[in-house]
């Protein structure tokens, strides 16, 4: 008899996947080799925005190794346009998408003409041997300049402006007309590069005499390129299996169907030979999605001693030179949270998109929830400063009680559980708020050149993305189903087949976790299968802090389906009604005879040998569950940061940092801390150090990593976590979302937290990033005369009595 093994769910395993990676013995895209294989290397535009007069790829093809070459126009009716999946309202302006160019480039990095080669070497050589003759027109970066339509990034469309999104929750003008205080505040969203640590990279083989193709990518989307690719290409799907292999970190920026992915397929086909693409660093900060650039103008609407009675949100969100799979859809995700955790009667949304030319946007880490929660923390904590409240006081008066729960927001969300007081509670006792609030007040009555600041972050999130009817009516293309299948071996082993996509996020781990304690079997004796569309056929992949919440509840559904099987083989073996039939750890008994039993491990067995067997039963315990969730799921927290801010250098130190996150129950706490952890470093990156600077001419001035500033371990404080336990109610494992949680959070702790330090200066914002020469600038500033207070008004009663003056209000601008 097998051991059986119980209460896995909950505990610290360790991951499965490291050993494979912490011994070299990973299989990434750019390792794949195979017979024949050759290279190819595009030709990206030095300009922002020009005609192409033409492309010469003759001399190209004389180099060494050199196989073939082409442009766009070349490739044109081969190659189709690349996929915009998230058209937000009808009369969305979507330009063609064209992998090649063929009439003009619209960024710096677009891409013109193709070369392929032997080896990797040859093609680097051969593409400088490309004559590209282009006629400049002017580039337009700043979406306040670009929604003057002086300057057309797709002369067709006669604009911009590429859709106007609205959302009305109450009215907002009627709250407004009987408000104390009308609040405003601009924020900017600086555009941020993803930086996974592992390029993208993708290989083609094709199988000429079945008409069919291999195609290994760095996805986090296997299942969701296979349709693309078929739709775009024109191959039929079932010719088409996509292989995501080991794919290292992802952050939204391989949520994509990408030029690279569809010019290989289109390459393999025409040549019959496999094809392989992998990005230089420098290349993939043109080529590669970027995220956020949003500007944010807020509105509160509150009564003098700070009941919020309404908010308006209006919103610029830059899309770049063209729309991605999710471009349009990134900012309106974010709608649903600028409310966040707060109460009110009245919200109204605007969201403009704007064409600049620059690198398209899309989803990263977040996707519109971190931009969302930016805005509302920082202007919960301006609007403290305001009326003279501790803000912390200022959120608990606002906040939605755990009494309260299920709450519809007035965004028209059903939060289904939370408590927000006890997160907060805990958070507040880790971190000694009132001894660094009395330490605060002592620096700044000795006028300390070191100046503490404390910043908070009280949150919620939306995510396990998403009921597939919420997304039809956000007119996206898909739906947000997760299926799993299991199957018993015969010697009782189990395997695990997901239609997730892990990229680091631990789900052979985690699902290996939920099956071994669902059904009462060795952790080990458990393998998960994953990202291929042969071995997984069915699947939505992996986004959105949706994996566990609606991948990891599939597992569990198909669980408790071959456990219902299982029980009919039980009772025929043990002589007994099914009614009687109880299973506990692994093992199937007889109520009343508790020596009447048989491991789920024999029943597995038995069933393959089918010798003894139930009339009218199918020989087999495999079973499949397909979930479409019936709602979304809410984690929530309280972050609290307190920094260290030097007036004299401007420098900011983050002296400690507390997250109390409650994200339901808790599958492996050591899984959650590591995705907290690296959240909160992505997060504290946006607001220290992270930013993609544009010139005026569309030249990414930050296009590697001398330039573009991502903190090292080094850079980062020790993190003090701990988590409280709201179990979600609309699944049947109780479990919520984590992977997103730190980056959501903690950029507001941290810029509240230098703008707390600064406050004695009259100084109510700086922009991210808060490097140390905006904050020495902003000092100086105020010293000298000037202003560097957030750029807004706050009236009393209808009746203006402060305006705080603006500064650079476009993020892709360049440099402050």
């Amino acid at each position: 008899m097998t051991t059986t093994e119980t209460h896995v769910i909950g505990q610290p395993r360790k991951r499965k996947e490291d050993a494979r990676l912490i011994t070299g013995q990973a299989r990434w895209t750019d390792n794949i080799t195979l017979p024949g294989m050759l290279h190819f290397a595009l030709v990206r535009s030095p300009m922002a925005h020009a005609k192409i007069s033409s492309v010469d790829v003759s001399a190209a093809l004389q180099r060494p190794g050199v196989l073939a070459a082409f442009s766009g126009a070349d490739l044109a009716a081969d190659l189709g346009s690349l996929p915009c999946a998230w058209p937000v309202t009808p009369d969305m302006v979507h330009p063609d998408h064209h992998p090649l160019a063929t009439d003009e480039v619209r960024y710096v990095g677009d891409a013109v003409a193709v070369v392929v080669a032997r080896d990797r070497y040859a093609v680097a050589d051969a593409i400088e041997a490309v004559e590209v003759d282009y006629e400049p027109l002017p580039a337009v970066v700043n979406m306040e300049e670009a929604l003057k339509d002086e300057v057309l990034v797709h002369s067709q469309a006669g604009t911009n402006k590429c859709f106007v999104w609205p959302f009305d929750g109450g009215d907002y003008d009627a709250v407004k007309a009987t408000a104390d205080i009308v609040f405003k505040r601009r924020y900017v969203q600086q555009r941020l590069i993803p930086t996974a640590m592992e390029p993208r990279a993708v290989v083609v083989e094709p199988l000429a005499a079945a008409e069919e193709f291999t195609v290994y990518s760095t996805t986090q989307i296997p299942h969701i390129l296979r349709v693309m690719l078929a739709l775009t290409v024109g191959i039929p799907e079932q010719k088409l299996r996509v292989i995501a292999p080991d794919v290292g970190g992802g952050f939204g920026s391989k949520l994509n169907v990408y030029a690279e992915e569809v010019i290989a397929l289109v390459l393999a086909k025409r040549l019959g030979r496999p094809v392989k693409w992998t990005e230089s660093r420098s290349e993939g900060y043109q080529a590669t999605i970027h995220g956020r650039d949003q500007i944010q103008d807020i509105e509160i609407a509150a009564t003098k001693d700070g009941k919020l009675l309404g908010l308006s949100v209006d919103l610029k969100a830059d899309m770049g030179a063209y729309l991605q799979l999710v471009t349009p859809g990134v900012p309106v995700l974010g709608a649903f949270m600028y409310n966040a955790i707060y109460k009110m009667d009245a919200y109204r949304f605007r969201c403009t998109g704007v064409f600049t030319t620059k690198t398209p946007t899309d989803a990263y880490r977040g996707a519109g929830r971190p931009e969302a929660t930016y805005a509302i923390e920082r202007a919960m904590s301006d609007l403290a400063h305001e009326i003279g409240k501790d803000p912390m006081q200022l959120r608990r008066e606002n906040w939605i009680t755990h009494e309260e729960f299920p709450f519809t927001t007035i965004a028209g969300l059903t939060y289904d559980s939370g408590d927000y007081e006890a997160a907060t509670a805990r958070s507040m006792e880790l971190f000694g708020y009132d001894d660094l609030r009395r330490e605060q007040a002592e620096r700044r009555d000795r006028n300390d050149p070191v100046q503490l600041g404390i910043g908070i972050s009280t949150f919620t999130e939306m995510c396990g993305l998403a009921p597939s009817r919420v997304l039809g009516s956000l007119s996206y293309g898909a739906g947000g189903w997760e299926a799993a299948s299991i199957r018993m071996l015969p010697t009782g082993k189990v395997e695990v087949v997901t239609g997730t996509a892990p990229h680091g996020q631990g789900h052979v781990t985690s699902w290996s976790q939920i099956a071994a304690d669902a059904l009462g079997v060795p952790f080990e004796d458990v393998e998960v299968m994953h990202s291929d569309t042969r071995v997984a056929p069915m699947g939505m992949d992996t986004y959105g802090s949706r994996s566990l919440v609606v991948g990891g509840v599939a597992v569990h559904l198909a669980a408790q389906k071959v456990i219902e099987k299982a029980k009919k083989v039980a009772a025929h073996l043990l002589e007994a009604a099914e009614s009687d039939i109880e299973f506990a750890a692994g093992t199937f008994s007889v109520k009343g005879s508790p020596d009447a039993k048989k491991t789920i491990q024999e029943i597995s067995l038995a069933t393959f040998a089918a010798h003894n067997f139930p009339d009218g039963v199918e020989p087999s315990l495999n079973s499949d569950a397909v979930l479409d969730p019936e709602n979304f799921s809410f984690p929530h927290g309280t972050h609290l940061c307190a920094a260290l801010v030097d007036t004299e250098t401007g420098h900011t130190k983050i002296r400690s940092y507390v997250a109390v996150d409650d994200v339901g129950n808790v599958i492996n706490p050591m899984i959650v801390e590591g995705q907290v952890h690296g959240g909160l470093a992505q997060g504290i990156a946006q607001a220290l150090y992270e930013e993609a600077v544009y010139d005026d001419d569309g030249n990414l001035v930050t296009g590697t990593l001398v330039d573009y500033l991502v903190p090292a371990a080094s850079d980062l404080p020790e993190f003090t976590t701990d988590r409280t336990v709201t179990p979600a109610t609309s699944n049947p494992l109780g479990v919520k979302g984590v992977g997103e949680a730190g980056t959501i959070a903690s950029t507001p702790a941290v810029v509240n937290a230098v703008v707390d330090a600064l406050r004695p200066f009259g100084i109510d914002d700086i922009r991210m990033p808060c490097t140390p020469e905006r904050v020495w600038r902003a000092i100086q500033d105020r010293s000298s005369g000037g202003d560097r207070s957030a750029e807004g008004t706050v009236a009393y009663g209808g009746t203006q009595t402060a305006t705080t003056a603006g500064r650079d209000t476009e993020a892709g601008g360049g440099a402050q």
